[in-house]
C-alpha cells in the first residue's frame, strides 16, 4: 500500500529523477517556458518553486542551496539576477502549467510550463490592482462624491 506517499516518482531510480528534474529546471529558468507531459510538469513546478522563493533575498547561503539542486552555474546566476527582480513582489505561485493534449506518438498528456511574468500575452489585459482598502466604518466619504450638487428633474 502507498498510505501517504505524495511524491510521483515518475518511473526513474532516485538519481535519475533528481537530474532529471535539475535539468529541466534549468531549461525553465533559461527558456521561461518549456513543453514536457504533464506528470514531470506537475513534479517540476514542486522543484522549481522552492528556489525561486529562496532566490528573493540573495545570501551566500540561499545561492549554495539553490546551486547544489541546479548544478548550473549560469542557471543559478540568471535566477537570482534577472527571474527574482521579476518576480520580487509576487508571494508565490511562480509557475502556470497549461495542457496541450496528447502526444502523438504515444498519446501521453502533454504541457507547458512557464514562468507566470514572463507570458506577455496574459499579463497585457491585467490592471495593477489597487493598494487602498475600504473602511467599513463609514468615515470619511471620497472628495468627489461630497463635493458634487445633487441634481433632480422634479423641480423643471
Amino acid at each position: 500500500m502507498r498510505h501517504g506517499k505524495k511524491f510521483n516518482h515518475l518511473g526513474r531510480q532516485t538519481a535519475h529523477r533528481k537530474a532529471m528534474l535539475a535539468n529541466m529546471a534549468c531549461s525553465l529558468i533559461e527558456h521561461k517556458r518549456i513543453n514536457t507531459t504533464v506528470a514531470k510538469a506537475k513534479a517540476l513546478k514542486q522543484f522549481v518553486e522552492p528556489m525561486i522563493t529562496k532566490s528573493k533575498s540573495d545570501t551566500t547561503h540561499n545561492r549554495r542551496i539553490v546551486m547544489s539542486k541546479l548544478r548550473q552555474k549560469d542557471a543559478v546566476t540568471e535566477l537570482f539576477r534577472d527571474v527574482a527582480v521579476k518576480i520580487g513582489d509576487r508571494p508565490g505561485g511562480y509557475t502556470r502549467i497549461i495542457k496541450l493534449g496528447n502526444r502523438l506518438g504515444d498519446n501521453a498528456d502533454m504541457a507547458m510550463i512557464e514562468l507566470v511574468d514572463y507570458n506577455e500575452i496574459y499579463n497585457a489585459g491585467k490592471k495593477a490592482k489597487k493598494t487602498t482598502r475600504r473602511s467599513r466604518r463609514g468615515g470619511s466619504k471620497p472628495a468627489a462624491a461630497a463635493a458634487a450638487p445633487v441634481t433632480t428633474n422634479e423641480e423643471e
